[in-house]
């Protein structure tokens, strides 16, 4: 494994940012990741690296293992949910003692993730002020319905409307439920794939609205790049 180095970055100045996204067979929704890590990594002058839970390779357990340097994993996963509880300590676990790695926690909820959830609206051409539903993939767990309510505030704040929730898998109502007459979707979903299609495809059938899924939108990136911050700086703190 190897890590991104930028312009300008000598060999070694600083700990290296790690993300981790959940990974998708469908190459696009990768590739989102990997925009949204190099983006970051520019911006902060640090070597940087793309790693997925599952389903696309490099798998984090692997990005660990490889590491020459300390590095700050950033998740770029939107709530809480087994991956983050679970399957994200037990791949840092794994890091070699030459190159200690702390993990963040996930990247929502977060107003910056509203804004560019505003952003995407605005571009799909939907008017400020009309009713909303955040549609989320959902988990089993309740922490995730939890952050998923968080993040429907943070929207609505932006916004400007009571924002209403639904989830495609796990807890919380589906979307066929919620959605009413006149509401526009705001899909809470980071990259393209097999939930963004079903979504699409279903807003399109019920002729609601819809914005793009978030992306490697620039406040995604300035997001990441914060949590690197607030990780190194803690480390700093403690050492």
């Amino acid at each position: 494994m190897s890590l991104a180095r930028h312009p300008g970055q000598p060999a070694g100045s600083a700990a290296a940012l790690v993300t981790v996204a959940h990974g998708t067979r469908r190459a696009g929704g990768n590739e989102i990741a990997r925009q949204i890590t190099h983006g970051a990594g520019i911006a902060l002058g640090v070597e940087s690296t793309a790693a997925y839970v599952e389903l696309s390779e490099p798998l984090l357990e692997d990005v660990v293992r490889g590491l020459d340097r300390p590095a700050a994993v950033v998740p770029l996963l939107l709530s809480t949910g087994y991956h983050v509880r679970t399957d994200l300590p037990a791949a840092c676990a794994g890091a070699p003692a030459h190159a200690p790695v702390v993990l963040g926690r996930p990247l929502g909820p977060d107003p910056l993730l509203a804004a560019a959830q505003v952003a995407r609206l605005e571009a799909a051409g939907i008017e400020p002020g009309t009713p909303l539903v955040l549609v989320a993939t959902g988990s089993t767990d309740p922490k995730a319905w939890r952050d998923l309510r968080a993040a429907s505030h943070l929207l609505a704040d932006q916004w400007g409307t009571p924002i209403r929730t639904a989830t495609l898998t796990g807890l919380g109502p589906r979307p066929e439920a919620v959605l009413r007459p006149g509401d526009a979707v705001s899909p809470y979903l980071l990259s393209p794939g097999l939930f963004s299609r079903r979504l699409f495809e279903l807003c399109d059938e019920l002729g609601h609205p819809y914005a793009d899924v978030i992306g490697p939108h620039p406040l995604v990136i300035d997001l990441v790049a914060d949590r690197y911050r607030s990780l190194v700086a803690g480390v700093a703190a403690t050492a």
